[in-house]
């Protein structure tokens, strides 16, 4: 096999889990790292830390994309992807998300043993998402959920054991949840006409696209106040502060980009919007964490 053919499967994997797509939860397990180690994590914990997030969103991918390649080969927005054209066969993309998941426990065997008895059920939740849809229009309140454990691990894994510290990434777990729910909302908005004619079930199926919008919206008023309970509890000043209202900026124009009869900007406003709001939060709490840490 010539290295050409094994960067170009190596590409096809990486666009079958969206690998760039990390962007969206990698931020918030960093905040909430730093601040839980008052800005010191050691290297080792940050590998371990990092390892677990990327390994379980890769599982997690994988196995959507196994578990969903059907409904994609019937669906015109999404026959392109890699099972269905065929680029992906679906043994491989199962076998890749039983080895990411074995990854991602045994970095949870090697953050603790606690981690590891959590990291079980964790990643059940994470693969069942991909069944949801088939019974459940608070499909995208499963996958929030599922994002927004995340930074609830990470505190978890530095401190190693429950206390009153963990209400602060609790909150910022509700806002990411709240945050990814609201944005997946409008993603789905797009395949409103599919998944009726497929008996699945999403909040625009429920209550249509207009409806959905208003849904959305109101997701991303509770993520705003996540945030910023977050910054509260933390506790974090002006800089971060300033950054959630760039957040809120970001969210509130992703919200004036679609409209319930035009959904043409829904990647500018998926896509765009979505990873740079992860990083300028993320941006903005370490800069305050750094600049000022005299004030906590």
């Amino acid at each position: 096999m010539t290295v050409a053919v094994l960067a170009r499967r190596a590409r096809d994997v990486a666009s079958l889990v969206k690998l760039s797509h990390s962007v969206f939860a990698l931020p918030f397990v960093l905040l909430s790292l730093l601040v839980a180690t008052a800005g010191h994590p050691s290297a080792w914990l940050l590998l371990r830390i990092v390892l677990a997030v990327v390994a379980a969103r890769t599982a997690a991918m994988a196995y959507n994309r196994y578990a969903d390649r059907e409904l994609d080969g019937r669906n015109p927005r999404t026959a392109g992807r890699e099972i269905p054209r065929g680029v992906v066969a679906p043994g491989a993309a199962l076998g890749l998300a039983v080895a990411s998941g074995a990854v991602f426990l045994g970095a949870c065997w090697l953050l603790s043993p606690a981690c590891l008895l959590l990291g079980v059920p964790t990643l059940a939740w994470l693969l069942a998402y991909s069944h949801v849809k088939r019974f459940s229009a608070l499909c995208h309140l499963w996958l929030g959920t599922a994002l927004g454990l995340a930074p609830v691990a990470a505190w978890f894994a530095a401190d190693g054991a429950f206390g009153p510290r963990l209400v602060a990434p609790l909150v910022l777990g509700a806002g990411v949840a709240a945050w990814v729910a609201g944005f997946d909302v409008l993603y789905a908005c797009q395949d409103e006409a599919f998944d009726r004619a497929a008996g699945l079930h999403s909040l625009p199926v429920r209550m249509g696209a207009r409806g959905a919008l208003w849904a959305s919206r109101g997701l991303h008023a509770l993520a705003a106040l996540g945030f910023l309970g977050f910054g509260w509890l933390a506790p974090l000043g002006a800089v971060y502060l300033a950054g959630v209202g760039l957040a809120l900026g970001l969210m509130v124009w992703q919200h004036a980009l679609v409209r319930p009869q035009d959904l043409s900007r829904i990647d500018t406003a998926f896509f765009t919007a979505n990873g740079w709001l992860a990083v300028v939060v993320f941006v903005a709490g370490g800069a305050d964490l750094y600049l000022f840490p005299a004030t906590r």
